[in-house]
């Protein structure tokens, strides 16, 4: 019994960064504004990417992938991952389409899955998958 709920534990990251997007989504667009302006600042030639729709996702990602624990070496849960992270994003922009100024859009869905796979990806690579192993095992 205290396996599984330490197992489920693993996942309050996830449900606290899902809280999170869910705050966020709440918000118009003028009070998301002040947010993350500079990051247009930095990248002028990439206004059209939401930029917090992919740093939001790439979080979950690493949440999850957390969660999972060492099942999240599995190709099979990489792909879940990014599933969920964009299933999570459809409800989202759902979601949003109640928020006044809001309205839902298929790119916002677009960025978080490439925010999502990218996190999947990196932790993939050996050299960051060697660190992501030793701090999934210190909270085991």
């Amino acid at each position: 019994m205290k396996q599984t709920t330490k197992g489920w534990l693993r996942f309050l990251p996830a449900v606290i960064i899902m809280s999170t997007i869910f705050m966020l989504s709440s918000r118009t667009n003028d009070e998301l504004n002040t947010f993350l302006p500079w990051f247009q600042e930095l990248f002028p030639q990439m206004t059209s990417f939401d930029w917090g729709h992919f740093i939001a996702y790439f979080v979950l990602a690493l949440t999850f992938s957390y969660g999972f624990a060492r099942r999240a070496e599995r190709w099979s849960f990489k792909v879940l991952i990014v599933l969920l992270c964009v299933l999570y994003g459809v409800t989202d922009e759902y979601h949003q389409s109640f928020v006044s100024g809001r309205t839902p859009d298929l790119a916002d869905i677009q960025h978080d899955g490439i925010g999502a796979a990218l996190a999947v990806v990196i932790v993939a690579l050996s050299f960051v998958n060697k660190l992501w192993r030793r701090l999934v095992a210190l909270s085991e």
